[in-house]
């Protein structure tokens, strides 16, 4: 059977009819399950016929132990069924590499951690790990397919390739994959709209789309030139854009972004919003950049998109509707009212959290694992959390520094109990400056995996201490750490460290000189506790005013990373998570905690008019 989709002299056609796709990018993994129908049903509503998404690896296996969970919130069918029941055509994107601002890419850290491994490559120690997962995978796509009666109508060759690597035999069996294991429908690559990226991503008999965020008209006079007879598809419209911690928040006009959606529209091309809906980056899945220093993303990726984080409809959805309906000639219909109604919140209020087991007391309670050099998370079988590092060093007489040699990413620094300060990848060769009275001290190393590169040259980089630790010009050696793994179930954290006497335990370290009590109070990191009360589950924002830098669980569940830099204030808390009656809320500060946390009616990602504009120059 013909794939659904087709082409010629630069028109789209499917089933044999002229046909434009008209798409949103939705990502289930990024939306609590009982909000898929919801979330698919305001895409519908914006007026497109077709949903995008990515699929990330790393959600549905973590670990190599265990095999691809395609259940529950991984139940990727259900998710594209959904799509599929509202009238949507899908797109699927499987990668393996899906970048996304998700951690890794998508890959889970584990099947790329070998050091000899070429990534995204035609090195078969790579092609054999994506294989396994294809293996897996696809079994569950194909079914889906317009072959099938289902809505796939296109699926992804890797993704934004030419902006990474030149292995077109890599692309090749990539595409070859993808066939020996039933996808049928019409695949295509994806890259940045120059000549550049098509000279890197682009194959001679596969669909070549785009990705950009501007200058559409530009991008179409490029494929006209480069890739005769193929219809223009910009298969990646920026209408917005995503945040780093420390930086500004963008937004990005209604008016702007579907004025150059309309460049496209007017020229018969195809285009896919992205985000349509951003939806959040639960737990510790967010990834991060590098410019000189790492930059990771915050919890939020609203990323400014038409329907917004929590589900309202935008200003921009509005604009972009009627884009839409103008482009195809209808008539705009009204919204369906459930959807145009502002959905209940809880009402705001504050509560009160209590200090529990103190920081230093829950690491220090972990078993160790000992070496003469740093271990990597990756060598200490760690994907995500926190490595405790702790060594007898010689401290010089006078005036010393400590510093680490290839830190990923931040470390907060202990010497004899008492706290020295924080240390980054861009200030770790540098170091923290300490007065030594000559002799052994011990030091203690916390660092924090704050999400791995998902873009970029640095991609597949480790994270703690790769090379290890100074003392001025001195290496330390013999060293324990103790792998924190932060997405386990909350209750089994909490038992880490509560009333331990940890010297029962001959792999436990004596720690000496000043007492840790005093110094990690005066810090104030460690767990806090408290209840929610609430009359009925709705959406909420959480803030955290006076606490620094941590992590919060809501009824067990990880919701996300805060931190008071900004510029995301509150936390968006889906209403599924909640219930009616009593809530527990707990955080683990990683500086200094407060006293009470905050519910909003609405929420807090920034101060807003940071505009981005794609260049293309």
């Amino acid at each position: 059977m013909a794939p659904a989709l087709s082409y010629e002299d630069r028109k789209l056609f499917k089933n044999g009819q002229p046909h434009r796709i008209i798409a949103g990018a939705i990502h289930y993994f990024r939306i609590h399950p009982d909000q898929w129908q919801d979330r698919i049903d305001r895409l519908v509503a914006m007026g497109v016929n077709t949903l995008d998404t990515y699929i990330a690896w790393n959600f549905h296996q973590p670990r190599a132990d265990a095999a691809p969970d395609f259940t529950g919130w991984k139940d990727i069918a259900r998710f594209v069924t959904l799509a599929g029941d509202a009238g949507l055509d899908v797109i699927v994107r499987p990668g393996p590499y899906i970048c996304a601002e998700w951690d890794n890419g998508g890959f889970p850290s584990w099947a790329i951690s070998n050091p000899d491994m070429v990534l995204r490559s035609s090195d078969p120690l790579f092609t054999g790990v994506v294989e396994e997962w294809f293996d897996a995978l696809l079994p569950v796509i194909a079914p889906l397919q317009a072959c099938h009666g289902g809505p796939v109508v296109a699926v992804q060759i890797e993704n934004e390739y030419g902006s990474y690597g030149d292995d077109k035999e890599y692309l090749r069996w990539n595409r070859k994959a993808l066939v020996d294991r039933g996808i049928t429908e019409t695949l295509f690559t994806a890259d940045g709209g120059t000549d550049y990226f098509l000279d890197g991503g682009a194959l001679p008999d596969t669909w070549a789309t785009a990705t950009l965020g501007s200058r559409g008209d530009e991008a179409d006079a490029i494929w006209e030139r480069r890739r005769p007879g193929e219809p223009f598809f910009n298969v990646e419209f920026w209408n917005g854009w995503f945040d780093h911690w420390g930086e500004p928040h963008h937004t990005r006009a209604a008016v702007d972004a579907a004025d150059e959606v309309k460049k496209i529209l007017d020229l018969d091309g195809s285009v896919c919003l992205y985000m349509a809906h951003g939806g959040t980056n639960f737990g510790l899945s967010s990834g991060a950049n590098h410019d000189g220093a790492i930059q990771p993303t915050i919890t939020s990726y609203d990323s400014d998109a038409p329907i917004a984080e929590d589900g309202r409809l935008t200003e921009k959805f509005h604009a972009m509707r009627e884009a839409f309906y103008a482009s195809s000639g209808r008539e705009l219909t009204p919204i369906p009212v459930h959807l145009n109604t502002p959905a209940g919140v809880v009402p705001a209020c504050t509560f009160t959290l209590t200090r529990g087991t103190a920081l230093l007391d829950f690491v220090r309670a972990i078993r160790p694992v000992h070496s003469i050099k740093p271990l990597s998370f990756e060598k200490l079988g760690l994907d995500r959390g926190l490595v405790h590092y702790s060594a007898k060093a010689v401290l010089p007489s006078g005036e010393g520094t400590i510093k680490v040699r290839e830190l990923h990413d931040r470390a907060y620094v202990w010497v004899d109990g008492a706290y020295a300060g924080v240390l980054t990848d861009a200030n770790c060769e540098t170091g923290l400056k300490v007065n030594g009275g000559g002799g052994l001290a011990q030091l203690e190393i916390l660092v924090e995996n704050q999400g791995r590169i998902n873009y970029g040259p640095r991609f597949g980089e480790g994270k703690g201490i790769l090379d290890g630790v100074l003392i001025n010009q001195r290496y330390v050696f013999h060293w324990e750490q103790r792998p924190i793994n932060l997405e386990k179930p909350l209750a089994e954290l909490l038992q880490v460290g509560v009333a331990e006497d940890c010297s029962d335990n001959p792999e436990s370290p004596t720690f000496t000189g000043a007492a840790a009590a005093p110094a990690d109070a005066e810090l104030g990191a460690g767990y806090f506790h408290g209840e929610l009360h609430i009359d009925e589950p709705a959406d909420t924002y959480l803030a955290l005013p006076g606490f620094g830098k941590g992590l919060v669980w809501i009824n067990g569940f990880l919701l996300g990373r805060f931190w008071e830099i900004g510029p995301q204030v509150t936390l968006y808390v889906p209403g599924p998570l909640l219930k009616a009656g009593v809530n527990k809320v707990t955080v683990l500060e990683l500086e200094h905690g407060g006293i009470h946390a905050e519910l909003h009616e609405n929420p807090i990602l920034g101060v807003e008019g940071v505009t981005y504009v794609e260049d293309l120059s």
